[in-house]
């Protein structure tokens, strides 16, 4: 088991940054590949980023390829998006995901905890 938390969103102009937070408690976080998505209202969860166990490696969506990036501090038990050159279609609840697999994947059913997310809005 794992709880999740998120921090960090906001109201950002466009062309903004902001850094998501997404801190950690219970099993051992290092034993878990993590991820963000997003959801706006009617629309399913996007996939957004991941990491592996080791922050090794990642895997981004094309749609925010060279604007965000993910990174995990194992001994904070936290992950990370920093998010650049925001947009306005940016605007979605932001959620952190962790899965016990080691792959790194889309697919938001295989992954098996979720945070309650953190609402990003971004104004033109």
């Amino acid at each position: 088991q794992v709880q999740l938390g998120e921090s960090g969103g906001g109201l950002v102009q466009a062309g903004g940054s902001l850094r998501l937070s997404c801190a950690a408690s219970g099993r051992t976080f290092s034993s878990f590949t993590m991820a963000w998505f997003r959801q706006t209202r009617g629309k399913e969860r996007e996939f957004l980023a991941a990491i592996s166990r080791s922050g090794g490696n990642t895997y981004y969506a094309d749609s925010v390829t060279g604007r965000f990036t993910i990174s995990r501090n194992n001994a904070k038990n936290t992950v990370y998006l920093q998010t650049n050159s925001l947009k306005p279609e940016d605007t979605a609840v932001y959620y952190c995901a962790a899965a016990i697999f080691g792959g790194l994947r889309p697919n938001a059913d295989e992954y098996d905890y979720w945070g309650q997310g953190t609402q990003v809005t971004v104004s033109s």
